[in-house]
């Protein structure tokens, strides 16, 4: 039981080692991996490469297969180049496993030394991501070692000798027991390395090992399959793609793999190499043999999974990849993005809200949806951010959060508050029949203009940080804050005039001076956040403070 025990924990390690080194490489390089991605599709070729390259760098095809999923969920890579890189990782994760299962014994503590105390010491910036990569790496080839070791034992015990020996002339048996081990260590290398210790005791023939093989890799495709639950249709595509390219090279390798292995067996190599070398050859040939045949495969996918027209129109935040959460730069970029979003639907409220003041009050039902967008885009900005450990944010990154976070709060609110101002101004209104006179409807239609106009500013300012910019957002506050207060008089005069008209709507047109003086505070804070981070002494953030306050 100890030695099961010893073999199980080597192998949750070395899933462990993976995923730090995933995480690591994605922290430090993954908006170059993205990148890199992005602009293989144009060609096979260079496709195929960036999907061998990626997954070499990221320890695992899963964490490819997700980056991908990523990239074709939000319309930037099709299916068929897709595919391709997935192809690409399957022979860059069977490239990895050979090159992790050399002699390298004496770089596992080394590399444990360097990366812990480089992590240790400069966590929270780009050396200590690369410590931590160096921990992962450190960890597996400790794991491998381990499971080694731990293995041997367990191939001496009669109930694993008797186990084994039934697979002994059933290749399909051997399959899914493969395919099995993969799915429950979710590694396929670990099923790999596996099957080459108990090959290389002579416990099972070397025909059985190498369908344990095949099986691994089917096992991995069956884990990428699962892991796209819940996800859109052409992401399942891409997976489902991937799974029957191997399920494809099973039934064209496996009724062959008997007179392969005899034929290998007489040159009398060391059996626990061959079933390495064999994991790397065949998902090599079968991934190239697979490539011309990308394009077909795309098209039955689509017929098996058809993409439906109501997913398309469905309101949902567009650019919030969980896949990209690993990386703290770029979750923060997408939610940037959808932060951005927001302020789009924002500015088609305004719009809307000025059809609506002219007396089209049909907008009104328009308006509440935008409204519902808004909102549902902010819980889905602030539930994602959450996502993020505060701890392993960079000093900018936990800025830039805290920014984000305040301006989808100050959106969100902005909405509520236009969408008040339509129900007022057709209830005491349009459906009174109350109109406004025409110079304060001017005035009415004059602040909504410097109203759009700062929301540009303020999205503008929110993307880019500009000094000058914020600057420029900061005066057109206190210049919108004196015109309103000019506006509020001339309000005033009108009814010491005794302007029937601004008597009759004087509670209205009052508060939808309030409220634009509160849009108008809301779409210029971002000012703020610009301005703070280049203040240079305490006076000067304190006088900061209090203008954002008012």
């Amino acid at each position: 039981m100890l030695p099961l025990l010893h073999l199980l924990s080597s192998v949750a390690l070395l899933v462990w080692g993976t995923h730090i080194v995933r995480t690591g490489i994605m922290r430090v390089f993954g908006a170059d991996l993205r990148r890199i991605l992005g602009k293989s599709v144009s060609r096979k070729s260079s496709a195929f490469l960036s999907g061998v390259g990626v997954t070499a760098l990221v320890q695992s095809s899963n964490a490819t297969a997700l980056l991908v999923i990523s990239f074709v969920s939000q319309g930037l890579i099709s299916l068929t180049p897709a595919m391709v890189i997935m192809l690409g990782a399957d022979v860059g994760t069977a490239l990895m496993a050979r090159i992790l299962t050399f002699d390298l014994s004496w770089l596992s503590p080394l590399l444990i030394l360097i990366g812990v105390a480089t992590f240790l010491s400069q966590k929270k910036n780009r050396t200590g991501q690369i410590g931590r990569v160096g921990i992962g790496l450190g960890l597996i080839l400790l794991a491998l070692q381990l499971i080694v070791a731990s293995a041997e034992p367990i191939t001496h015990a009669d109930a694993v000798k008797a186990i084994f020996t039934s697979l002994s002339g059933d290749v399909v048996l051997a399959l899914l027991v493969g395919a099995l081990f993969a799915m429950v260590s979710y590694s396929s290398l670990a099923a790999v390395l596996l099957t080459a210790t108990l090959s290389a005791t002579g416990l099972v023939p070397l025909y059985i090992s190498l369908s344990i093989v095949i099986g691994s890799n089917i096992g991995s495709g069956l884990l990428a399959m699962m892991s796209s639950r819940g996800q859109n249709e052409i992401s399942r595509q891409v997976v489902l793609g991937s799974l029957l390219f191997k399920l494809i090279g099973c039934v064209v390798v496996l009724p062959w793999v008997k007179p392969i292995a005899q034929w290998i067996g007489e040159y009398g190599f060391n059996a626990a190499e061959v079933v390495i070398y064999f994991h790397v050859f065949y998902n090599l040939i079968r991934c190239l043999v697979m490539l011309p045949f990308v394009g077909p495969m795309a098209k039955f996918c689509n017929r098996l999974i058809p993409i439906s027209p109501s997913a398309e129109q469905q309101i949902a935040p567009r650019y919030l990849d969980k896949s990209a959460l690993e990386t703290p730069s770029l979750a923060i970029a997408n939610a940037v993005r959808e932060t951005l979003r927001m302020g789009d639907v924002l500015e088609l409220m305004l719009q809307r809200f000025r059809d609506v003041l002219n007396g089209n009050k049909e907008q009104k039902r328009e308006i509440s949806r935008l409204e519902e967008e808004v909102d549902m885009l902010h819980s889905s900005i602030k539930l994602y951010l959450a996502q993020l450990q505060q701890s392993e944010l960079s000093e900018e990154d936990s800025r830039r959060w805290a920014e984000i976070i305040d301006t989808a709060f100050n959106l969100q609110q902005s909405s509520t508050i236009i969408h008040r101002m339509t129900s007022e101004l057709v209830k005491k209104s349009i459906d009174n029949r109350r109109s406004f006179s025409n110079e304060g409807f001017k005035e009415l239609l004059s602040l909504l203009e410097r109203l759009q106009a700062n929301l540009n500013l303020g999205m503008s300012v929110f993307v880019s940080a500009d000094i000058d910019n914020a600057k420029r957002l900061r005066r057109a506050k206190h210049r919108f804050r004196l015109i309103n207060q000019r506006f509020a008089y001339a309000h005033v005069e009108r009814l010491h005039e005794q302007n029937m008209q601004s008597l009759d709507t004087s509670n209205l047109h009052v508060s939808l001076l309030g409220d634009m003086k509160r849009l108008n505070s809301l779409f210029c804070a971002v000012a703020y956040h610009a301005l703070e981070g280049v203040a240079e002494s305490r006076k000067e953030q304190m006088s900061l403070e209090n203008e954002k306050n008012t």
